[in-house]
């Protein structure tokens, strides 16, 4: 019988939530993330909203004790989220015998691109003399898992995951693993993407996002609304937490990864690669479709995303798919990219540990072709034994995970 694999803490910086406590306030509210942004000029681009982590001060997340110099916006979300996770699980600071056997997992994308935009904004204003290369240090989306390990003194297997979409949830799953093999006591695992103007830009050209807000789902949904955000989880094994007296979230339970191999934008309108993963999923939990209550969606708003997504779901469910609630987040805290399947794990457990399915919020008029019970009159009260999160990425790279409530010895519920 393989080890049960717990979480014991999260963290989290992201558009609805400077915490955890915050996030999850918003998320029953129903509360919209998605602003104008101030980050970098928008003014050439045919939108101006997205998911930002408004006023965010490093200092103010990040303790006296561990250095901010060259670090990128990227390094410090993670930092920030980190910290608050260790912290939450009660392991922070981190005990000599803990270190040793630590590791990390993290999902990302843009990395520190933010602040090479900024160096070369530099060079063409000020020339190669007086710009500042120290700006590129952080340029690499290793280096966010690289200086969490590094400044909390961790010497356990470190890894990056760059799958688009789907890189976070993957972390959680490759972290459950390293876990089970042996390989790693303790796991951070968990995703982050900064905004920046290059990957903004990006999805302006593909014109795959919406001029307002996101609108998931929707009959009349024309695109995705841009994010950033850090989440961070700790996943250990069910007798070392429970040895420790930890509260414990819930329970990881299972995951799937497939590709389509299909298109580097577009996925798979036959939603096969996506039907596989929660295939997977749930078999790698040795579980049924019967036993799941709720469906995190990928949800992005595009019109084919969110078609192919239900395609797959009813593929997978058969009958019991209009049974089960299903709500897309990304309404509120919009898409982060690297960080989402990470961020909506969060989701998942909050809706475990709190009872309640969280809405999609914007929806308007129903499309006839998209028809499952989506959740948009805000939040709803529910029991939920098993939780289904989907992450579709780019490039067709597709992982599902599956989070089980706990009811033992330290399970938070409300």
């Amino acid at each position: 019988m393989k080890k049960r694999i717990v979480i014991t803490g999260m963290g989290t910086k992201n558009a609805i939530g400077g915490n955890v406590s915050e996030f999850a306030r918003s998320l029953r509210e129903g509360v919209c993330g998605i602003s104008q942004i101030d980050l970098f000029d928008t003014t050439d681009f045919r939108t101006h909203k997205g998911g930002q982590v408004k006023d965010f001060d490093p200092r103010r997340s990040i303790p006296e004790e561990f250095s901010l110099k060259r670090i990128s916006r990227a390094d410090a979300l993670s930092m920030a989220a980190a910290l608050e996770a260790l912290t939450d699980a009660g392991l922070y600071p981190l005990q000599e015998n803990i270190k040793e056997n630590m590791g990390i997992a993290i999902g990302g994308g843009a990395g520190g691109l933010l602040e090479a935009e900024s160096f070369y904004a530099d060079l063409l204003r000020k020339g190669k003399e007086r710009s500042k290369y120290s700006q590129l240090s952080s340029l690499f989306c290793a280096s966010s898992a690289d200086r969490i390990a590094s400044s909390l003194e961790f010497s356990g297997p470190r890894a990056t995951f760059m799958t688009a979409c789907s890189a976070g949830a993957t972390a959680l799953g490759y972290a459950r693993d390293l876990i089970l093999n042996g390989h790693a006591g303790i796991m951070l695992a968990g995703g982050v993407e900064p905004m920046c103007r290059l990957t903004y830009a990006a999805f302006n050209a593909l014109k795959s996002v919406d001029e307002d807000v996101c609108r998931p789902f929707d009959r009349n949904r024309s695109g995705l609304s841009l994010g950033e955000a850090s989440a961070v989880l700790v996943l250990e094994p069910l007798e070392t937490a429970q040895n420790r007296g930890a509260k414990i979230y819930g329970e990881l339970m299972g995951y799937g990864v497939t590709c389509d191999s299909f298109h580097m934008t577009s996925p798979d309108e036959k939603a096969s690669g996506a039907a596989r993963s929660m295939r997977a999923a749930l078999a790698d939990g040795g579980l049924t479709v019967e036993d799941i209550d709720y469906i995190n969606a990928h949800g992005t708003a595009t019109p084919v995303n969110d078609l192919t997504e239900t395609k797959a779901i009813k593929e997978v469910f058969g009958s019991r798919a209009y049974q089960i609630p299903v709500s897309s987040t990304k309404s509120m805290h919009a898409h982060t990219l690297g960080a989402s399947g990470a961020l909506e794990g969060i989701v998942s457990l909050l809706a475990l540990s709190k009872r309640f399915v969280p809405p999609t919020i914007h929806w308007r008029e129903r499309d006839p072709e998209c028809d499952l019970d989506y959740v948009t009159q805000g939040a709803r009260r529910a029991e939920l034994r098993a939780v289904l999160s989907n992450s579709f990425a780019f490039g067709g790279n597709n992982t599902t995970v599956i989070f089980g409530r706990y009811e033992g010895q330290g399970a938070i519920h409300e």
